[in-house]
């Protein structure tokens, strides 16, 4: 039992009714899982409002109710009502005390941006526990404490999911934790409640502009903004246009990183590198480190990637040559991850899964002038039709060769989306063909491969399924791989 007075710490409320000296057995913020003499927190979600449940909260036996709003309550019930201005800002706090606030006893870095999020991620924890620290991860593909492994829903959990992994990977004694966090997740307040100890802003632009998401530009980046108030060090890419207004009103200290040379950390002499079935890149660093960077993953959003993680785990004191081992070995599973398959061409999976990740991946591989640059993908079912018609054109324009088959078809006929990717390439003079199963269509991709191509497995990344008709299958594109490469 814990005093419902010290769960309310951190923000401004008012008791409207009874007293917060009461004690409470847990925090709940779903209806379904109401307890005795709980604290049943009322959130507004897209489909219900916590607040309907009020009066079954009292019938149920909780001892406190937070609420944004005016509850129907039965007569003479003896709950206490707590009003606040937002109830998920206040779930923020709520949970961070209940859970002992265990942020404060670990150094956590945020990272925000639209892409880079994920690579930089897993490139930290590479890094650092490499150099011996323990580290926690929270991130689009998934949440890692220790050998627990979490599959994600979210980017950035809700607040109280957040702290209970924080609290878990205190207890599994991690320093750090690195986590990836999105526009929704400061919208929605999920990273209330602590203070990241650095901060890093990747890149940005127009991306989750959607009902349910944001509703323009402005709106997705004074979301992103809102870390650079939340955090005491802020990393920043000073090649991004909108680096200052990222950062306007900010609260840390700053620091700049990028290939500019008012950069505080300098990328320069940037070489693409290739070999057989292998492409990578070269650049230097200078200024606040001074070393020479190579690492297997094309391209220079991948320099950028790998300076931003330098840029971070230099506060955490890793040597220079920990750091050149660490990325010359770091790998993201699904993020334009190689996998070997012959000496003549390169064959690799990625989870670009809209029309601006396609063609920023595909404008990066053109760049090693590849015999041909082969592209196999489908979209998702029940989804735009209009990304669907961007993807194909994308790919009908900068691929040579595009293979079209199936992704995730959900409740929509295979076929169908098909024809409208079709609808898509058509607009461009692009080759292609279509095999609807994706197995066969990986395999003709491995077995037509020629010398010097550049194959790309497109749109399922680290995913493991294929969604068909509310059930999950298992399709890992490795195990298909090797299954091809088996039986060849």
């Amino acid at each position: 039992m814990v005093q419902c007075r010290e769960l309310l710490r951190g923000f401004e409320y008012e008791c409207i009714k009874g007293s917060t000296d009461v004690e409470v057995s847990e925090v709940i913020n779903d209806s379904r899982k109401i307890t005795k003499d709980c604290l049943f927190i009322c959130i507004q979600g897209a489909n219900f409002d916590g607040h309907t449940a009020a009066a079954e909260a009292v019938d149920k036996g909780a001892a406190v109710l937070v609420v944004s709003q005016e509850v129907s309550l039965p007569a003479g019930t003896g709950i206490t009502v707590v009003k606040v201005e937002d109830t998920r800002y206040a779930m923020a706090f709520i949970a961070a005390n209940y859970f002992g606030n265990p942020a404060e006893s670990m150094k956590i870095i945020g990272v925000t941006g639209t892409k880079g999020k994920t690579t930089t991620a897993y490139f930290v924890k590479y890094i650092l526990e490499k150099a011996g620290y323990k580290v926690g991860l929270v991130g689009t593909i998934e949440t890692i404490i220790g050998e627990k492994v979490i599959p994600s829903s979210h980017t950035t959990p809700e607040s109280y999911d957040l702290q209970q992994y924080f609290k878990e990977m205190k207890e599994a004694g991690c320093q750090v934790v690195v986590m990836e966090a999105s526009s929704q997740g400061f919208k929605m307040h999920r990273t209330q409640g602590f203070v990241f100890d650095y901060g890093i802003f990747t890149n940005i632009e127009p991306d989750h502009i959607a009902p349910g998401e944001h509703a323009d530009f402005e709106e997705y980046l004074a979301c992103k903004a809102m870390l650079f108030r939340q955090c005491r060090v802020g990393i920043v890419n000073c090649d991004d246009i909108h680096w200052r207004e990222m950062t306007a009103g900010h609260t840390c200290t700053l620091e700049t990183y990028g290939f500019d040379t008012a950069a505080d950390l300098r990328g320069s002499d940037l070489k693409l590198v290739t070999g057989a079935g292998y492409l990578g890149i070269d650049f230097k660093v200078s200024g606040l480190l001074n070393m020479e960077i190579e690492t297997d993953i094309p391209g220079k959003f991948s320099a950028y990637n790998a300076l931003t993680a330098i840029a971070i785990c230099r506060h955490f004191g890793v040597k220079e040559q920990d750091i050149k081992n660490a990325l010359l070995r770091a790998k993201v599973k699904g993020r334009i991850e190689m996998v070997k398959v012959s000496e003549d061409f390169t064959l690799m999976i990625d989870y670009a899964h809209n029309a601006m990740a396609l063609e920023s991946l595909l404008a990066t591989l053109r760049e090693y002038h590849p015999n041909r640059l082969v592209c196999l993908f489908g979209c998702g079912g029940n989804r735009s039709k209009l990304r669907r018609y961007e993807m194909g054109e994308v790919s009908g324009r900068l691929a040579d060769f595009t293979i079209i088959t199936s992704d995730n078809p959900r409740f929509e006929e295979p076929q169908d989306i098909i024809e409208d990717i079709k609808t898509g390439i058509g607009k461009t003079d692009g080759r292609y063909i279509e095999i609807c199963d994706r197995r066969e269509a990986i395999e003709y991709a491995i077995t037509h491969g020629e010398k010097g191509d550049i194959i790309v497995l497109a749109g399922k990344g680290h995913e493991d399924y294929q969604e068909i008709r509310g059930v999950k299958y298992p399709m890992d594109e490795r195990v298909i791989i090797q299954e091809i490469l088996d039986r060849r």
